[in-house]
């Protein structure tokens, strides 16, 4: 049986996930896996926490992040793009780190995020 990397994953799915990365997902997170993580008109792609997804890997993703590019393990990048990344905190904040470094936007929550960057596009 093969499993599809790009259904909405289920709360098992989730769990391992978590338990995986050793990172507990805020809800607006799980909220956003569960709703086939759609990104609206963003130019980008989130990544993807079933097995099968090539670049789009989670666990490859975090990898990287956390053991070659300086990011904080209490950060989870949930979106890869030439090294740039938008990282969550386990309370929902949401951060952006250049391949260049930690920078200073973030946004409070999931939800702001969202709203600027994936449906106003700022």
């Amino acid at each position: 049986m093969t499993i599809h990397p790009f259904r909405t994953p289920a709360d098992t799915d989730i769990a391992e996930a978590e338990q995986k990365l050793k990172f507990k997902f805020p809800s607006a997170y799980i909220e956003f896996l569960k709703g086939g993580s759609n990104v609206a008109n963003a130019s980008f792609e989130p990544a993807v926490i079933l097995p099968g997804c090539s670049y789009l890997d989670i666990f490859e993703i975090a990898e990287t992040a956390w053991g070659q590019m300086g990011v904080a393990k209490k950060w989870l990048p949930f979106i890869e793009d030439n090294s740039d990344y938008f990282l969550i905190s386990q309370t929902g904040e949401v951060k952006y780190w250049s391949h260049n470094g930690s920078t200073n936007e973030k946004w409070p929550n999931f939800a702001e995020w969202f709203q600027q960057v994936c449906v106003e596009r700022r």
